[in-house]
């Protein structure tokens, strides 16, 4: 597993940041219709949950694009923070426990993944849920509130794993 440095968490608030700068309509249509806007963002917020699993531990072919995007956006983000403000490189953020994913919350990972790329290809939210995957990957084993956002949500796919799972064999 990647550890995330304070330059991939950037580039993780950077996607975010841009991400819902390009979303708000304005707190009059937002306070007219919040559920109508609220709604734009399920696209973005479901692939950014899967980013969040697919950075928990998961292996193979998965887990090692999950890694080399994690890797990528560190070393973006790193060097963006050292020629871009004079920061310095390399610097940890991660937390130091994490919650794995189970056999069956692996299993229902890879289910989310044919879906998610089914939804990439077919819908018209396709740049959404790839910059929310891409997010999801950056900032998952922060340290941060999107970090502790992971340990519920691996414990959630993981149960919900061993009920389908179970209820199957």
């Amino acid at each position: 597993m990647n550890i995330v440095t304070i330059g991939g968490v950037t580039v993780g608030l950077g996607i975010l940041v841009h991400y819902l700068t390009g979303w708000w309509p304005g707190s009059k249509p937002l306070r007219k219709d919040p559920v109508k806007h609220a709604a734009t963002l399920l696209p973005f917020l479901v692939a950014w949950a899967y980013g969040v699993l697919t950075i928990l531990g998961v292996g193979g072919l998965i887990g090692w694009i999950a890694d080399t995007a994690l890797w990528i956006s560190n070393w973006l983000g790193d060097v963006a923070l050292v020629w871009g403000v004079g920061g310095q490189a390399g610097r940890s953020v991660a937390r130091a426990t994490y919650q794995p994913l189970t056999q069956t919350g692996g299993a229902l990972v890879l289910l989310l993944t044919v879906a998610l790329v089914a939804a990439v290809k077919k819908s018209k939210h396709g740049a959404d849920i790839k910059r929310g995957a891409w997010c999801g990957i950056c900032l998952g084993t922060s340290a941060g509130i999107a970090g502790f956002a992971a340990v519920p949500l691996a414990q959630a796919v993981n149960w919900l794993g061993d009920a389908v799972y179970g209820a199957l064999a």
